[in-house]
């Protein structure tokens, strides 16, 4: 017997159902997403969701986009729309064929770059997994999204780093000019950057399980190493696609089965449509450093960028709303998950 719920509870009842699997901050990213088409289906009138019609669907998509969302944020409130019907199709409150009426954009080479990054209750979502799987936790995907994520650091940063340059006792990671290995804005890029306890536990576990006791052509000891020394950018960009898929954490959001799906393959990684880039989790960090309330000097020393950067493609208007109501909320002990 199917059940009747207006879109507010269904969305309520959702909401609750994750929180029984994910963090706070997940699940308040969820909200925000959907209250939006809460919201306009109240406006229109629907009452409930067995109204629902690919047609609305459709209009709901026109409606978001007249409002001049940005194609990366139009694209994550459909994707949380379609899990959103992927559940109420699972307790009989809409027809299985609904949730695939949901269109979901391909994002443009120009709007991958511009606009998508790791958002921050993926990055949550993906380390609180990594954390506590037994099987994934200090694999190079994870020991990488780690720094990558809560240092901000470009790739070719991450890339440059040896053993010596990781302290575990006073839990830093120093970034040197070293050529061949460079930063980008040499000597001045050089800086040490404070890591919290668990990235130094999973940095410790990747060196003592997976490193390889290996040296790179100049004699020095990579602290990321492979079986031929220090990784070229192609390893590093896979372990960062590989690292980032959504498939590891929830369903797959393009309705592919993990097990059989090509995109989990490393050498397709890059081309399933939500993993990302070393770039993309930079930009995601450096905005999550900002809403941790971290100054702009601060987090642009901790990059590498300058504060006209930081200001001019991270701080945007749009954001400081937001950053000023998340400040008093969050502490400045930097790290994905709630230690203490």
């Amino acid at each position: 017997m199917s059940r009747d719920l207006s879109p507010r509870e269904a969305r309520d009842r959702f909401l609750s159902r994750r929180r029984q699997e994910n963090t706070e901050k997940t699940v308040r990213s969820y909200e925000n997403r959907l209250t939006r088409f809460v919201e306009w289906t109240e406006e229109q009138r629907i009452d409930s969701m067995s109204e629902l019609s690919g047609w609305d669907i459709d209009e709901y998509r026109s409606a978001r986009e007249a409002s001049g969302v940005a194609p990366a944020t139009l694209r994550g409130q459909l994707m949380a729309l379609k899990q959103l019907l992927d559940y109420c199709a699972s307790i009989d409150v809409v027809d299985h064929r609904v949730p695939e009426k949901v269109n979901i954009p391909t994002l443009s080479k120009s709007e991958e770059s511009n606009d998508t990054k790791l958002e921050v209750d993926d990055a949550d979502a993906l380390l609180t997994f990594y954390r506590s799987s037994s099987e994934m936790f200090g694999r190079p995907e994870h020991a990488f999204l780690e720094v990558a994520w809560h240092t901000g650091a470009r790739m070719s940063g991450i890339r440059a780093l040896d053993m010596g340059d990781f302290d575990p006792d006073r839990q830093t990671l120093e970034f040197r000019h070293r050529p061949p290995t460079r930063l980008k804005n040499k000597e001045e890029g050089e800086r040490v950057v404070g890591i919290s306890k668990p990235v130094v536990k999973a940095l410790r576990t990747y060196v003592a399980r997976e490193r390889f006791e290996k040296r790179d052509e100049e004699g020095r000891e990579p602290l990321f190493s492979g079986r031929q020394g220090r990784p070229s950018d192609t390893t590093f960009r896979a372990w960062s696609y590989l690292g980032t898929q959504p498939c590891r954490v929830v369903q797959c959001p393009h309705g592919n089965r993990r097990a059989t799906c090509d995109y989990t393959r490393r050498n397709h990684a890059s081309k399933c449509p939500s993993s990302r880039s070393p770039h993309a989790i930079r930009t995601g960090s450096i905005t999550w450093q900002l809403l941790q309330g971290l100054s702009i000097d601060v987090v642009a020393a901790r990059v590498n960028a300058t504060p006209k950067t930081i200001r001019r493609h991270y701080y945007r208007a749009a954001e400081r709303d937001e950053f000023e109501e998340l400040r008093a909320e969050y502490t400045l002990k930097l790290d994905i998950g709630n230690y203490d």
